[in-house]
């Protein structure tokens, strides 16, 4: 009995979660947080470009490696109306304006401390990182986590190109 009862509290858990996570054509929420200036940056501030909402942080390996990609992709698409907008994690302020250095990061840059328990971070659903979202130029999310060619072919599609 008590293995059931665990059973049913994961199959809630893993449900309540999946139900969290925003949807593909779903309006996408506004996020406003500080720039590495300190200025704040929304997330609607972008609406009428194609956008890559990026959550990532500077102690995360494999982000820092995707934040190679996305420069790429970046110098491909910025002038043709895509933008991404990066949120970190980190909860140093002086590790997180490091990474964007030493990655030579030119994109949109906000940082969201508290992590994995911040607001935004519950109410966007993330659990885990590098998690990304492609919202179109009506703010609708269009996809989740795609990469190289896959997010280079959705790109040309969504801008036209």
């Amino acid at each position: 009995m008590k293995y059931f009862i665990i059973l049913l509290f994961s199959i809630f858990l893993f449900n309540a979660r999946a139900i969290a996570q925003p949807k593909q054509g779903q309006l996408a929420e506004d996020i406003a947080l500080p720039t590495p200036e300190g200025d704040t940056l929304h997330l609607s501030d972008l609406k009428g470009k194609v956008v890559l909402l990026d959550f990532w942080a500077s102690w995360c390996g494999p982000c820092r490696v995707a934040n190679r990609g996305m420069a790429k992709i970046y110098s491909k698409f910025r002038d043709k109306g895509f933008e991404i907008f990066s949120v970190s994690i980190d909860n140093e302020k002086k590790d997180w304006i490091k990474a964007i250095k030493k990655d030579n990061i030119t994109w949109k840059q906000v940082n969201m401390p508290g992590s994995w328990e911040s607001p935004i971070a519950r109410r966007w659903g993330i659990e885990a990182i590098p998690t990304s979202y492609l919202i179109d130029r009506d703010g609708h999310l269009v996809a989740m986590d795609l990469e190289g060619k896959q997010l280079e072919e959705t790109l040309k599609y969504l801008l036209g190109k």
